[in-house]
């Protein structure tokens, strides 16, 4: 899928960028070139530390940002796949800022697919969140724009030989600024209480090898204009509370601005666009322009089944939720490999 091609990672310095490269350097040996396209300097340092020029002449640093037309151009130059991840997702920056989030998450999106066009790219898979689903937030409604306009590129290819479909999932176990980090720094620190927003919450878990997953799945199998949701366990946020630091006592603080109790990753609007894979739910495109493909002929692809009209995908009625114990090991496995009670 891999070998013997270019590909490129837009705010590829994060934690998703990391764990595709190592990801790709693993079990890709064949791949071409891996570009790291981001602005973060200190962070490019600590991977061309992590992965020396000599050992790995296949990984490429290149500075830039999504908001510089010119500069990702030049970035795109010869590259078959684009993994777009680059993004301000901070609720509270996005509201406190919010031209400079449209510039990133909009207008960023609209520079990666005009290049995408321009330069022979074959497929691009852009990452999305929770919040794009029904959004409360700025940045939420930048993430759904950002959807669309990669959905509705399927349109504007012409002739082109490409492909462009978005990954939308929760909250990732073991981010910088996720919750199970503050509480490990709480404990850390010695406090006596635990920051509960809202002791009813609970969210999606999924790891950052998870998200690879479905983005080498997308890349695998998407026809072009699909949303791609994988399934997952939930966690109560009181249980992993109590995963993490069992003796601190758990007191609710409120609901930030934006943000919801549960997250939700399909809305009940989108039912009637969404299938069912064993692994996955995709939500296929409204309206298509282009080859005329229907919902039927994305069933029919995947082998998959309609969801029943009004469905939804939301973490407090998921079937699969995450007991305090398999917490503990799941913080163990993703955010803190010395981590105890």
């Amino acid at each position: 899928m891999f070998n013997n091609k270019t590909v490129l990672i837009t705010g590829g310095s994060g934690l998703f960028g990391r764990c595709f490269i190592e990801t790709m350097l693993r079990d890709y040996p064949g791949i071409k070139k891996i570009i790291v396209y981001s602005r973060d300097v200190q962070k490019q340092d600590e991977i061309a530390a992590l992965y020396p020029e000599k050992q790995y002449p296949q990984l490429r640093l290149f500075l830039g940002d999504v908001r510089d037309y010119e500069r990702l151009l030049r970035a795109c130059e010869g590259v078959d796949i684009i993994i777009h991840a680059a993004t301000i997702s901070s609720l509270s920056a996005s509201e406190y800022n919010p031209e400079e989030c449209i510039k990133t998450n909009i207008l960023g999106a609209e520079n990666v697919i005009n290049v995408a066009l321009k330069t022979g790219v074959q497929n691009v898979i852009a990452l999305s969140s929770d919040k794009a689903c029904a959004p409360l937030s700025l940045y939420g409604a930048t993430q759904l724009v950002s959807d669309k306009l990669f959905v509705a590129a399927n349109n504007m290819k012409g002739s082109k030989n490409i492909r462009f479909s978005v990954v939308r999932y929760g909250n990732v176990l073991g981010t910088k600024g996720s919750v199970a980090q503050l509480f490990l720094k709480k404990k850390q620190l010695g406090g006596s209480t635990l920051p509960i927003t809202d002791k009813r919450m609970t969210r999606f878990l999924i790891s950052s090898q998870q998200v690879v997953a479905a983005v080498e799945f997308a890349i695998e199998n998407h026809l072009g204009g699909e949303i791609f949701v994988p399934k997952t366990s939930s966690y109560r946020i009181i249980d992993l509370a109590a995963a993490i630091a069992p003796a601190m006592e758990q007191k609710e603080v409120g609901v930030r601005p934006g943000e919801k109790i549960h997250e939700e990753l399909i809305a009940s609007a989108e039912s009637l666009n969404t299938i069912e894979l064993s692994e996955y739910y995709v939500i296929v495109p409204s309206m298509s322009f282009i080859g005329q493909r229907g919902k039927v002929d994305f069933i029919q692809h995947y082998k998959a089944t309609e969801v029943l009209e009004g469905f939804h995908y939301t973490s407090n009625e998921n079937i699969r939720f995450e007991t305090i114990e398999s917490l503990r090991n799941k913080v163990k496995l993703f955010v803190n490999p010395s981590f105890k009670i």
